[in-house]
């Protein structure tokens, strides 16, 4: 009996010294419950094209102070370059050119109007550049304007269309805010050794009007933006040279919309495409009804066979006969709205002319 008492003693302890290692596990192991628990996966986002499908209506963010390009009107009314590409895109998606709400936004305020979803696509002179691909996360189209950074000043001051950037020393040079035209005019200004004052604001009129009454002594945008204003100012206009003669930096232009957003991104890319083609080929919104059948590429592009390939890209298999019907091919919309500036094609003429544009094919 004692050594079945000794025993259970034992036995009892041990379990009581087991009991007390428990304890202390389970006090270790504590802080564990305290971790969050794993989140949900964050929901996709909304397909961009899908939207604009579904609301009938292509949500377009251009410029509305640069003629040419993107300009409003007394009356309201947009034009331009850039807003006929809105236009396009529209064309093709719902088959309106038409049918476009444009929202008239400033360099500054252009990124964030995309990233909130106020606008579906960017067509205001955008500068397609690393941290804008990346660090804003936009994806950007095709090129459609190649351009580059000048200077503009008066010649009553002693400049010329051959002035070089050294002759700017001691300049107030006025640019527009939130583009790449201030650190390209500082860094070039430093590498040819010249002391300048930038003053910069978000409206490219408040410039202009600057540099007319002196308060800038130099303007500096891209060329076609300073061409454009040098064109239509009249008079005033006369005394204004552009320099250098070879720009600053590359300026390549294009449309972008957010990121990840593939559907709309091809969309896009090949209403420009399309519009490059048709020049390629002669075909324009006068003609296109009987060019429809010129080549298998053609009928592929304008739906008129049944190897067409816009119906797999969620569209009308008419979509892009419907952009050169309705907006024109990128030639027709270069005359309507830059020719008469003055812009001549050079880089944005098309490969077989010397260019830089060169669609690829439509199969």
């Amino acid at each position: 009996m004692k050594k079945t008492a000794l025993t259970l003693l034992v036995v009892a302890l041990l379990v009581a010294a087991c009991g007390d290692d428990a304890a202390e596990t389970t006090t270790t192991a504590a802080p564990a419950t305290t971790q969050a628990p794993a989140t949900e996966p964050a929901p996709a986002a909304a397909d961009v094209l899908d939207q604009v499908i579904a609301r009938g209506e292509l949500n377009c963010g251009v410029n509305e102070t640069i003629p040419g390009f993107g300009y409003k009107d007394a009356a309201g009314t947009f034009t331009g370059f850039d807003v006929d590409l809105c236009r396009a895109v529209a064309a093709a998606i719902v088959g309106d050119s038409e049918a476009v709400r444009f929202e008239a936004l400033t360099a500054a305020a252009r990124f964030e109007a995309l990233t909130s979803g106020l606008i579906d696509l960017l067509v205001r002179n955008t500068t397609w550049t690393q941290s804008r691909d990346t660090d804003l996360g936009l994806d950007f189209g095709p090129t459609t304007y190649y351009d580059g950074q000048q200077l503009m000043a008066k010649a009553e001051q002693g400049f010329s269309s051959g002035s070089a950037l050294e002759e700017i020393e001691g300049a107030t040079v006025c640019a527009i805010a939130g583009t790449t035209t201030e650190k390209n005019m500082t860094e070039a200004a430093n590498a040819a050794g010249v002391n300048i004052t930038l003053s910069t604001f978000e409206d490219f009129n408040v410039v202009i009007e600057g540099f007319k009454s002196g308060a800038c002594d130099v303007v500096t945008s891209d060329g076609s933006t300073l061409v454009s204003r040098k064109a239509t100012e009249g008079a005033a206009g006369e005394d204004w040279v552009i320099f250098p003669s070879v720009p600053i930096s590359k300026e390549p232009l294009g449309p972008s919309w957010i990121q990840n957003q593939s559907r709309m991104g091809d969309v896009v890319t090949w209403t420009v495409f399309a519009m490059l083609i048709a020049e390629e080929k002669g075909i324009t919104s006068s003609n296109v009804d009987d060019m429809l059948n010129v080549d298998g590429e053609a009928s592929r592009l304008f739906g008129a066979t049944e190897d067409e390939l816009q119906t797999k890209m969620g569209l009308p298999a008419d979509a892009f006969y419907q952009v050169i019907k309705q907006v024109g091919n990128y030639g027709e919309v270069y005359d309507r709205h830059l020719t008469p500036l003055g812009l001549e094609r050079g880089l944005n003429a098309l490969q077989a002319d010397g260019g830089l544009l060169y669609p690829p094919p439509a199969r």
